[in-house]
């Protein structure tokens, strides 16, 4: 479906680009986000952004919420599920400055949340993000 351009992309347009970015990682990724909760919020709120010592709320683009795979164990079940929640506004911001392709840049953010996930640091977060 052709993107109008009359409007920013929407919420659900994020969320749809984001889970088809899930959808087409490879194992063994794959397999552990099954149960990983997607959230497309407006902003960041203001709780999360002191916690990570943001000051603003548009340099926030997404956070990965949970216990990374490698730290999990018996004593964490029971936990709540792991989410990956995504800031609309913050994205279309970065999207107005770096002027890069929307879907590429919705893809960008979640696997640098998914890679949070899998405790990956930037230079395997980089490699999994270039295996399209």
């Amino acid at each position: 479906m052709a993107r109008r351009f009359d409007q920013p992309p929407s919420a659900n347009e994020i969320e749809t680009i984001a889970r088809y970015a899930m959808n087409r990682l490879a194992e063994p990724f794959a397999a552990h986000l099954k149960h990983v909760v997607l959230q497309v919020d407006e902003y960041a709120d203001d709780a999360l952004l002191a916690e990570m010592g943001i000051e603003h709320p548009l340099d926030l683009t997404g956070v990965y919420e949970g216990i990374p795979v490698g730290q999990r164990s018996v004593d964490t079940s029971g936990t709540l599920p792991d989410r990956i929640r995504l800031f609309r506004q913050a994205i279309l911001a970065e999207w107005c400055e770096e002027g890069e392709p929307f879907e590429h840049l919705v893809r960008h953010i979640l696997i640098h949340e998914v890679g949070h996930h899998f405790g990956l640091s930037d230079e395997d977060m980089h490699v999994l993000e270039e295996q399209e």
